[in-house]
């Protein structure tokens, strides 16, 4: 688990706690992550946690839906006096819940005053855990989401130096397809399966010899770097603690 500082003071001081998640039910990640800090807390009833479900569609009409009313009632609780905090895995700036949250505040609520703490993502916890360094001197680093534009993501590989591919390891075969016809194979590939969580692993190779038919999982992560790092120690590094906050 990684949190910084000035995370842990706001978790000791908020009175109400939102933990966003997929569906009704299902306990958030960020939640998972933060527990240790907070189980006392929420066990002596200092502070309430309450979920705020952000369903995985597409259909904008009905995720701007959900959305407002997702807003409204963090905007109900700001409004009676509590101070509220808003949970987040990675970076709140980072394709996170939060800004469709705080876009809706800022426009419908500007009377609530809202402080943005930064995080610590989930692809800078996993270079450090890979003992790898993302971009250096002149290179150029691309983020990509999920569900990827395989076009896009040809022209990207052929401009960047380091491209990194958040989430949904389901895509990696075709984007590794797409990676060999601008990258040499001796490019360096790195990819994390739940990424600080308990059994996370991480696995390393140059690009000819890397086999990601076993990826599966959503919460998948993969760099690729044009250039190989010779101090590549090992193929393969598992990890049982790790974390993301």
């Amino acid at each position: 688990m990684l949190l910084t500082l000035k995370a842990v003071e706001v978790l000791k001081g908020c009175n109400v706690l939102f933990a966003p998640t997929s569906r009704e039910g299902r306990e958030s990640m960020a939640l998972s992550i933060v527990r240790p800090v907070i189980d006392e807390r929420i066990r002596s009833r200092e502070v309430e946690v309450r979920s705020l479900i952000f369903p995985m569609v597409k259909d904008k009409s009905r995720l701007e839906d959900v959305w407002r009313s997702n807003a409204d009632e963090i905007a109900r609780e700001c409004l009676s006096g509590k101070v509220v905090a808003y949970l987040c895995v990675g970076d709140p700036s980072l394709y996170s819940t939060f800004t469709y949250m705080h876009r809706e505040l800022s426009m419908r609520y500007p009377e609530i005053y809202v402080e943005i703490v930064p995080g610590i993502t989930s692809f800078t916890s996993f270079a450090s855990q890979a003992k790898m360094n993302l971009v250096e001197g002149e290179q150029i680093m691309a983020i990509v989401p999920a569900c990827y534009d395989l076009e896009r993501v040809r022209s990207i590989a052929r401009s960047c130096d380091t491209i990194v591919f958040l989430k949904d390891g389901r895509y990696f075969s075709d984007v590794i397809r797409i990676v060999r016809e601008s990258m040499s194979d001796d490019a360096y590939v790195a990819i994390a399966q739940d990424v600080g969580s308990e059994g996370e692993i991480i696995t390393m190779s140059r690009l000819r010899d890397m086999d990601v038919s076993a990826v599966s999982k959503y919460f998948s992560m993969m760099v690729v770097k044009r250039e190989h790092q010779g101090y590549m120690q090992s193929s393969r590094v598992c990890r049982v603690e790790g974390g993301d906050g």
